[in-house]
Formats: structure tokens, sequence, C-alpha cells
């Protein structure tokens, strides 16, 4: 498997050098010959994968696709992996009865993560990594690199056997769940979680002005449609306190998430066929 390109410098960058190297590994900043330049080194590329939803009376709607591509960036500044702009809009079928969520269908959102895997695949890309903020994609976003795989094959692409997809949730990573129990415990919730919203307050910090103390939120249960959500979370909180984020926490969950995902991408490049 060809290797990515040389990781970034690590330790006490400033500002201007990190944004360097994070506008070197933006696929919408490359020309096409720069990304078949890169093909020649790497066969790697890095998809953040979002949603467009509420998250509470105090989060903001764009928390999903924010922090994804946020892990994504940063993932991709450390190991040299070109990432490709985020997809916003996810699966939240269960968030339309509040304002502002904007949901794709499962059938759509499969459509739409096939067509990326087959575009990338016909270019030459053999390994894509999904970065992904929201638990509702990850059912349909697995059914479409199945279909990805059989349409590779039928179309006779030359990469279809030895494409791969992965999809790596950062809210799942070992790092950023064990931080969540340390500071928050059962507060953590399962939906606007203190863990989501300390790293969007991290990454924009006008949001701080929208903290506010909020009182119990509903527990977590079963989800039978919008209507059926609202009515039991009527706030959109799923039995998370997202009062209890601060800044300096999301610094500390975008590094940990960062971290094991890199690692992760590492081990994914460097599989055999």
């Amino acid at each position: 498997m060809a290797t990515p390109l040389p990781p970034a410098t690590l330790p006490d960058l400033d500002s201007t050098s990190r944004a360097a190297e994070i506008e070197a590994i933006r696929l919408q900043l490359r020309s096409w010959p720069e990304v078949e330049t890169y093909l020649e080194g790497c066969k790697g590329v890095i998809v953040p994968l979002g949603s467009t939803e509420q998250h509470g009376p105090t989060g903001a709607i764009g928390t999903d696709a924010l922090t994804a591509e946020a892990v994504a960036l940063e993932v991709g500044r450390r190991s040299g992996v070109l990432v490709t702009p985020t997809q916003a809009f996810g699966m939240a079928e269960h968030h339309l009865g509040f304002a502002g969520t904007i949901s794709l269908q499962p059938a759509t959102l499969l459509a739409v993560i096939h067509d990326v895997v087959l575009s990338l695949a016909g270019h030459g890309f053999e390994r894509i990594f999904f970065i992904n903020g929201h638990g509702g994609n990850i059912a349909t976003t697995k059914a479409a690199f199945a279909q990805a795989y059989a349409t590779a094959a039928s179309r006779g692409l030359p990469q279809a056997g030895r494409l791969r997809c992965r999809l790596a949730n950062w809210f799942m990573a070992a790092p950023a769940m064990a931080l969540a129990r340390e500071l928050y415990g059962d507060r953590e919730g399962h939906h606007a979680t203190p863990s989501e919203i300390a790293l969007t307050l991290h990454l924009e910090p006008s949001l701080l002005a929208k903290q506010r103390a909020l009182p119990e939120p509903a527990a977590a249960g079963p989800i039978h449609g919008p209507a059926d959500f609202r009515r039991r979370h009527p706030d959109g909180r799923m039995g998370s306190d997202p009062y209890l984020a601060q800044p300096d926490h999301g610094a500390r969950f975008l590094d940990g998430a960062a971290t094991a995902l890199t690692a992760d991408l590492q081990r994914f490049l460097a599989e055999e066929s």
C-alpha cells in the first residue's frame, strides 16, 4: 500500500503553521494535477461526514458537521492524507420536529455516500476513511459501502479488488469516550452531549454566548419519528447536560479523537488488499 504524505510536525505549532498544514491537505484547495501527483504516493483520502440537526436549546445546529470536519482536518494534518469537503447533511429524520434541522432520507444518504466512494475510486483512491460525527449516519453509511463495492466490481473498475472503506466515529474513539466519562459521568447523555458541545465551543468561541443552565433533560428512550421524539424530548436533549461543556474540554476531545483516529487511519492505509 502506498504511503501518505509526510506527517506534519506536531509540537508547538503556531497558528500560522497549523493553518498552512491544514490548507495543504484540503482537497478543495488542490488542482487536479496536484491530486494526480498525490495519488502516485498515496491512495488514501479522508471524508468528513456530519449532520445538520438540532442539538438542544443551546447547541449549534451544525454541531455534527463542525466536529467531524475539525477532527478530519486534524487527522489529515497529522498524517498528510487529503481531506475532502464535509458532507454536512446526514440522516436526521427523527430531529425534523425542531426548526433548522435538514435531513436526508436513508436512501438519499446511501446514494450520496455510494456516489462519493465511486467517484474517488474511479480516480484511483483505494482507501476511503470516513470520519463521522452523527450516530444516525452509521447504518446507512455501512450499507452504502457494501453497495459501492458491488458497483465497483460490476463496472470493472481497476481498483475494485483493492477498494476499502472504513467508518470512524470520532465520538466513539476510546480517548473521547474515556474523557467524557471522566468529565461528565452520566450527564454526558445521548444527544446534545457536553462532549460534542465542548468541541464546538473550542472551534467557535461565539457559541459560548448560547450556554446557560437548563432543567433536567428527558431520559433517553426509543425513537419513533420526529413527532414522537419531540414529545419525549421536548427541548431536544436526551439525558445530557451541555452546560457542563467548556472550550478547554473541547481541545482535549479534539486531540484525543485525532490521536486515536490517526493511528486507525495509518493501520488502514497499511492493510494489504
